[in-house]
């Protein structure tokens, strides 16, 4: 409990600062010319980046697209990844051979290349950086939902139900789909982790948000240009996207830890 309070903290001030950027005053498009690459200081905490826009409110709107690009693809790898890997697990044969060879087929390249070349293609923008990072995303929850299924559907309240006649879908979503919430779910949460890290890079290589949105890839790639003489506009979003992406990271290992039936103690 004690190494879980802080990674918690960290993730809770991340969501409510993505939440409530909408209603905070900020401005994170205001120019200020005489305040350029200013640092820290009581006008502005995190300082000035290169066109006098204050820091913090630009890492502030970045926390917003991170979390807006992490939960919106998560959210379809997971969809869509759970129901391919169940199916092809489920009817087997042909079609699962060919689940299987095309999972390879993603397996065999880096996600963030593929990701790349998807973003280069359909150009830059949120939209495109959603549909991108999803499109290899869902890869590992279908090879994990495909791998649980396979171990379940053999057990006995899944052939009562067959034997009862009971319906593909029905069967699959409420006999086998509870018991494999638990992986998927740890798996969602180290895939966000690694999406934010892929929207930032995305965002770095000018082929995420677009300026004057913010990212925080956008923040450190404007950064670098002045990083001698004002390493702040690097350290402190590197800073932000570290210590949440640690955060997210250090709370999977303790849901998979407290998830994990072999650390479960009898009564």
């Amino acid at each position: 409990m004690t190494r879980v309070w802080l990674p918690a903290m960290l993730l809770l001030a991340w969501l409510a600062a993505a939440l409530l950027a909408p209603v905070l005053p900020l401005d994170p498009n205001q120019v200020q010319l005489p305040k350029v690459l200013e640092g820290p200081g009581a006008g502005a905490w995190l300082g000035h980046d290169e066109l006098g826009r204050p820091l913090l409110d630009r890492i502030i709107a970045g926390a917003r697209t991170s979390l807006l690009v992490a939960l919106s693809v998560v959210a379809i790898s997971i969809l869509v990844g759970t129901i391919i890997g169940m199916i092809s697990a489920w009817l087997g044969g042909f079609w699962d051979h060919l689940v299987v060879r095309l999972i390879d087929v993603f397996l065999a390249f880096p996600g963030i290349l593929l990701a790349i070349a998807l973003a280069g293609i359909l150009g830059p923008g949120i939209e495109n950086v959603v549909f991108a990072l999803a499109a290899v995303g869902w890869v590992g929850f279908a090879r994990l939902a495909r791998a649980q299924t396979l171990s379940y559907r053999h057990r006995e309240h899944v052939l009562a139900a067959v034997a009862m006649g009971s319906g593909t879908t029905r069967i699959l979503f409420r006999h086998v789909l509870p018991l494999i919430a638990a992986p998927l779910i740890v798996e969602a949460t180290f895939g966000l982790a690694g999406i934010i890290v892929a929207e930032a890079g995305l965002s770095f290589l000018g082929l995420g948000v677009q300026p004057p949105d913010a990212s925080w890839g956008s923040v450190i790639r404007a950064g670098t240009r002045y990083m001698l003489v004002a390493p702040h506009l690097v350290v402190l979003p590197s800073l932000a996207l570290m210590l949440v992406v640690l955060s997210v990271n250090m709370l999977g290992d303790s849901l998979r830890d407290r998830l994990d039936v072999k650390n479960t103690r009898l009564a």
